[in-house]
């Protein structure tokens, strides 16, 4: 195993191109690593890998407010905008995320890109992003010249672990449009209140751009649920669980494993969506 330490955002990109070969050849980016060490005892195959740690790149940190948008470094953690008086104001769902996301020690060493990068599809930050419009900003070198790419995060997702980002390329950071929320609501279902994996989760936002309801945790990847945004604009009646779920069906594949069933991540998401909306939208009787 090989440990780099770039100091640059320059040097890391030139890293990774310098060492872009394929799968197990690749230079793996690391910054909280809160997953990597986690599971590090049971992953011998990972010793063997080559890591590129960008922690000590200053040009990556930051949490920038604008008018119009919050940008997050891709060292920005979960902590920062737990602190951050603006973020519980201006989009309070990334915080009720972030206190959701392991204990403290969690909170203060990962990263929200680390979070997308990571590619789970049970991740706690990736749905209120989503839900949010967020946009991922890639950077990568070729021929000596930086070159920047922007994919909006509810097209970033191919499969799972499978992502629109090429093994040269790096997150350099997060962006999100500040706009009146008119709803939003976040909700994750666990085995217990705090420090565990999601069963269920979801993220509703309503703007001037529209719907947004995005769930984790019952399909290959974080994905947003287009059949229910689509009822909802259209405002079709709703008067129970049960209305939802053919358009829940359409839009999610939940499978059985360790933590739930299919069928109940099916029978959850439909009632966390009904409940969640049954106050504030028109259609819900």
């Amino acid at each position: 195993m090989a440990l780099f330490l770039p100091s640059t955002l320059s040097e890391a990109c030139e890293l990774l191109a310098a060492h872009n070969g394929d799968g197990e050849s690749a230079l793996v980016p690391i910054a909280g690593g809160t997953d990597l060490y986690t599971h590090w005892p049971q992953r011998p195959s990972e010793h063997e890998r080559d890591y590129l740690d960008l922690s000590a790149i200053e040009e990556l940190r930051g949490v920038v407010w604008r008018k119009d948008s919050l940008t997050l470094g891709a060292l920005a953690t979960y902590w920062e905008l737990i602190q951050d008086r603006t973020c519980w104001s201006a989009l309070p769902m990334l915080v009720q995320a972030a206190r959701q996301i392991g204990a403290v020690q969690i909170q203060t060493r990962g990263t929200w890109a680390g979070n997308i990068a990571n590619g789970s599809p049970a991740a706690d930050g990736v749905p209120v992003l989503m839900a949010y419009d967020a946009v991922v900003e890639l950077i990568s070198t070729k021929e000596g010249k930086e070159e920047r790419e922007e994919v909006a995060l509810a097209d970033f997702y191919l499969g799972y672990k499978q992502m629109r980002m090429r093994p040269d390329q790096l997150i350099r950071s997060i962006r999100l449009p500040r706009r009146p929320i008119l709803f939003q609501r976040f909700e994750k279902v666990g085995s217990r209140s705090a420090q565990a994996i999601t069963k269920v989760g979801v993220a509703i936002a309503r703007s001037a751009a529209g719907w947004r309801v995005v769930a984790n945790s019952v399909a290959p990847t974080v994905c947003r649920c287009r059949t229910v945004e689509a009822l909802l604009e259209e405002k079709v009646p709703v008067r129970s669980p049960a209305d939802l779920a053919a358009a829940v069906d359409q839009d999610i594949a939940p499978i059985d494993d360790i933590r739930s069933t299919a069928r109940y991540r099916r029978q959850v998401l439909a009632r966390l969506l009904y409940f969640a909306l049954r106050e504030s939208c028109p259609a819900f009787e």
